[in-house]
């Protein structure tokens, strides 16, 4: 059977990227496919040690390279406490996310294209969806909505796909969701399927980003499962995880990950981003993510459209590394604050 042809929706332009988005629309689930899947973990682990120290990116290759990174930030502020106020001032940080005399120095812009470096999005709970909607009105970047009973998804089912709505009434232009983990650790790839397509039509037109959580998966072979199911459900991103388990986003689970992406997209011409989330705190991490995503994904990966980190304080090791780079000294805290 053809698979449908992928949609698209159109976003403005920012950071000299595209303006069509592709979407995922997801193909029937063969199950076959889902249980042929191998993993050899000893193998995995030895390639994710390498891969951050595969490319030496110095100086000016390296600062490129970190402004790339940036421009892929969920900027991200899931608390209890959050108030209108935090969220406005994270929404200012994610619309001017470097300082402007950084980004001179290094002659961003000089190329006289039009664009602003922003941060990929800003990731909230449903609560927040319409301050971030106001604080970031006419910058173009999205906002995203954590949903389904997040972190744990154990709410009911009804509730969840009604908290999915709400979020997208609301004006998110994308939703995170969270699968259940039984449905994969009993191999349980039907309910799983069901599960998150009817997720993804509760979405409408937000995009969507399951979230697999996998440091609660056990086998990297769940992982690699769980990636195939949902992405033939029609996820637009898979996500690693909640980023409050007690492990998240790794390199190993991330090449699993990647890798399965990958044989979707040779399998049925579909695109599916992928979102690391939890644990990435510094510009060096985030550097071997990048490698991870152009070794293994390619360039066309490397962009906001397709490729996200999940991440609240990695922004100012970037900054601060960034300043680094153009000073050649390290700033205080207080000389790059996060809004």
């Amino acid at each position: 059977m053809p698979a449908p042809a992928a949609e698209t929706t159109e976003a403005p332009a920012r950071n000299g990227e595209p303006t069509a988005t592709e979407r995922n629309p997801g193909t029937p689930l063969d199950e076959s496919w889902v249980r042929a899947s191998r993993v050899n973990p000893s193998a995995t682990q030895r390639r994710a040690a390498t891969l951050p120290t595969r490319r030496s990116i110095k100086k000016e290759w390296q600062a490129a390279w970190l402004l790339r990174a940036v421009s892929c930030i969920d900027l991200t502020t899931l608390k209890g406490d959050d108030t209108p106020s935090n969220v406005r001032r994270l929404c200012a940080k994610a619309r001017q996310p470097v300082r402007p005399d950084l980004l001179a120095a290094m002659g961003f812009g000089d190329d006289n294209r039009e664009r602003d470096l922003t941060v990929g999005a800003v990731c909230v709970y449903h609560r927040r969806v319409p301050d971030a909607l106001d604080a970031l009105e006419g910058s173009g970047i999205p906002v995203a909505a954590v949903s389904t009973g997040f972190p744990a998804g154990l709410s009911p089912f009804e509730t969840r796909l009604d908290e999915i709505e709400r979020s997208a009434a609301a004006g998110a232009d994308e939703i995170d969701v969270v699968v259940t983990r039984e449905h994969v650790l009993r191999e349980n790839w039907q309910p799983l399927y069901d599960e998150v397509r009817r997720m993804r039509e509760a979405c409408g037109d937000a995009h969507m980003k399951t979230i697999l959580a996998t440091g609660e998966l056990g086998p990297l072979w769940h992982t690699l499962q769980a990636s195939k199911v949902c992405m033939m459900a029609g996820a637009d991103f898979i996500k690693t995880s909640t980023g409050m388990e007690a492990v998240n986003a790794t390199l190993e689970n991330g090449l699993v990950m990647t890798r399965a992406i990958r044989e979707y997209h040779e399998r049925t011409g579909h695109v599916v981003g992928f979102k690391p989330a939890g644990g990435i705190r510094s510009a060096k991490e985030a550097l071997g993510w990048l490698i991870l995503i152009k070794e293994e994904l390619g360039d066309d990966w490397l962009t906001s459209a397709r490729f996200r980190f999940g991440a609240s304080s990695l922004l100012a090791d970037i900054e601060r590394q960034l300043s680094h780079h153009v000073t050649g000294r390290y700033a205080a805290r207080h000389h790059l604050p996060m809004g």
